[in-house]
């Protein structure tokens, strides 16, 4: 695994404490830094065994010294120049990568388009086919053809990532699924019913769950830890991008005098099936995941991957070898061969899984795809026209992607939980003055308002709830569960966004927008209370020492947020110079001692 050179001191720290209640002396404990256990002499004795046996002799020296810096970050002695400056660069350059690790990056990215597109080319589509198929007035009809690809997420294609990924790869999963996505975008363009309809989109959904859970598992594990939020997060950007062109397409192919209206919708859903083509070419072209191969028992392929994806030899033999030991530690921790009852056994997994559900549960229920899915619809039904609902759509599109720019920096900068807290009060508010909007008589002063109001939304949406879900996701679980518990976490968001698109049509129209506006504001209220008491920052660490964040008990973590929240008012809303709360690990760790010493 991606060992940083952060700075010692702090990085040393953060190592020390592990903590299982049920378990104070067992494995979790090892994988602060199994490395640490052994005198670099012994070490170096059992790096040289290890390369012997995987047939390493070569390059035995860079694993060698790779060893010892992952045992211990400031180790220099010995050292090239070269491999200094590789260090170095870690550091200080974080983003002077190696090009293959970007062209991955391209790859992923490309993977979100052709989400994105999925997700939005039917809000455009809708306005035609609904009269076309005579189910403009069944709410009911209508949320069920529109969220048939995320119920179909949710009970089938996300369940089966994990075994397809044991199967396939990464990027056997990536490749298959883009070729489904496809063929059933074609299949939307020929569709004569709205039963045929509903099945093309259903399959779409097969297409849907296993990439979205994979792509961003796929790129946590080739990111070098200092950028992996950002290159994670391309997941979101990216899918932002393809919302935007989505709404691009559905411009471009409006009804005019040579598209006719049956055209112009068959034109818009199938204009989806070009995307998947450019990854299918792409995917075979960049690494498999390192860590895919090591469960594999291939060394010298993962060895090979690491050499594309880091700038020096001596980092993909550090990263090698410091994987192949969490590995070995994960697989005598992993007791069962059912990932859900290690899920629901072990307690760092489980505080894994209710973090991670929770962001995902809010991503959908933030509100952000009755905008995605129905902003047209909505603006329609209020006396808009088909090019203003569809223009005011493609600024939501826009200002989406445009915004979700600066999380490539924040995320990795403020962190995961402090971009939830900071926007989800925005959220809230823009959403109900989105609703209140609809009060206002004057139609171009209603247009504005409610525009606004769905802007305002999405510039607050983008850096926030928009990436952090699935780069959270994609980090929270430690190796022997990571496939499977992402799983759960797509199937999550994909059943609740199923349910947001089958029950928004009903709701609307008995809430009316101000109810139904107002229905999801609260909702943000209630996700900042949840993230501020159950889930705990990620920022920062290695996927391997988030076992120490996740081992901090439920109870004591609600306890160090009580305790410390005076501080934080005086320090991040009063700006006030008082020092920064320690990370909870860390404080837990010291309360145990305390405890342990006033005890004796």
């Amino acid at each position: 695994m991606e060992k940083t050179n952060r700075d010692t001191s702090s990085s040393k720290e953060s190592m020390n404490y592990a903590h299982e209640e049920s378990k104070p002396n067992n494995l979790y404990n090892t994988l602060d830094n199994p490395l640490q256990q052994y005198t670099p002499s012994e070490l170096i004795d059992r790096v040289k065994a290890w390369t012997d046996k995987h047939n390493f002799t070569e390059d035995q020296d860079a694993f060698v010294k790779g060893a010892l810096l992952a045992r211990d970050p400031s180790y220099r002695e010995g050292l090239e120049d070269d491999e200094i400056t590789a260090l170095e660069d870690e550091i200080h350059h974080k983003w002077k990568q190696p090009k293959t690790l970007y062209y991955l990056t391209v790859m992923c990215a490309m993977c979100a388009v052709v989400q994105g597109m999925d997700e939005t080319v039917v809000n455009g589509a809708q306005i035609f086919y609904l009269p076309h198929f005579g189910i403009e007035n069944d709410t009911w009809i209508t949320g069920l053809v529109n969220g048939a690809p995320y119920l179909c997420c949710a009970t089938l294609g996300c369940f089966l990532t994990d075994p397809l990924n044991r199967w396939l790869g990464r990027r056997g999963v990536i490749f298959w699924s883009c070729v489904i996505a496809g063929l059933a975008s074609i299949w939307e363009g020929f569709t004569y019913s709205w039963g045929q309809l509903l099945a093309a989109r259903l399959v779409l959904g097969l297409g849907i769950g296993p990439k979205s859970a994979t792509v961003p598992v796929f790129a946590a594990e080739t990111s070098p830890a200092p950028i992996r939020g950002a290159l994670v997060m391309m997941w979101q950007m990216w899918t932002a991008f393809g919302i935007m062109l989505g709404f691009v397409v559905s411009l471009i192919f409006m009804p005019t005098d040579v598209i006719s209206e049956n055209l112009a919708w068959r034109l818009m859903l199938g204009s989806t099936v070009v995307a998947p083509i450019f990854v299918c070419l792409q995917v075979f072209f960049v690494p498999e995941s390192p860590r895919w191969y090591l469960t594999k028992g291939r060394y010298s392929d993962a060895y090979q991957s690491l050499l594309r994806l880091r700038n020096h030899k001596i980092l993909a033999a550090r990263d090698l070898y410091y994987m192949n030991e969490l590995l070995d530690i994960s697989n005598q921790i992993k007791a069962s061969r059912f990932p859900l009852k290690d899920i629901i056994r072990k307690p760092r997994n489980r505080r894994a899984f209710v973090a991670s559900e929770l962001v995902m549960f809010m991503q959908q229920f933030c509100g952000i795809n009755v905008i995605a899915y129905y902003s047209s619809n909505i603006f329609l039904k209020y006396d808009f026209s088909e090019k203003q609902a569809l223009l005011a759509s493609w600024g939501f599109g826009m200002l989406n992607f445009v915004f979700a720019l600066p999380a490539v920096y924040t995320i990795d900068t403020f962190g995961r939980r402090s971009l939830l807290l900071l926007t989800f009060p925005f959220l809230s508010l823009s959403l109900l003055f989105t609703g209140f909007s609809f009060w206002i008589p004057g139609e171009k002063a209603r247009l504005a308002c409610v525009a606004l109001g769905v802007y305002i939304f999405t510039i607050f949406y983008s850096p926030g709830e928009g990436p952090v879900p699935f780069t959270y996701s994609a980090e929270a679980y430690p190796l022997s569960v990571r496939d499977f518990g992402m799983s759960m976490a797509t199937a999550t968001t994909w059943g609740f966004n199923f349910i947001l698109a089958l029950t928004w049509p009903s709701l609307l129209d008995a809430f009316k927008p101000q109810g139904a506006f107002g229905w999801y504001a609260a909702w943000n209220m209630a996700g900042w209370v949840m993230v501020f008491f159950l889930m705990p920052e990620t920022k920062g660490l290695t996927l391997e020492e988030l076992d120490q964040v996740f081992s901090v008990p439920h109870h004591k973590f609600v306890k160090y947020q009580i305790k410390f929240l005076p501080r934080n008012i005086e320090r991040y809303i009063l700006r006030r110079d008082v020092p920064r709360p320690p990370p909870v690990y860390l404080y837990e760790h010291e309360e145990d001692q305390k405890s342990l010493h006033s005890s004796d």
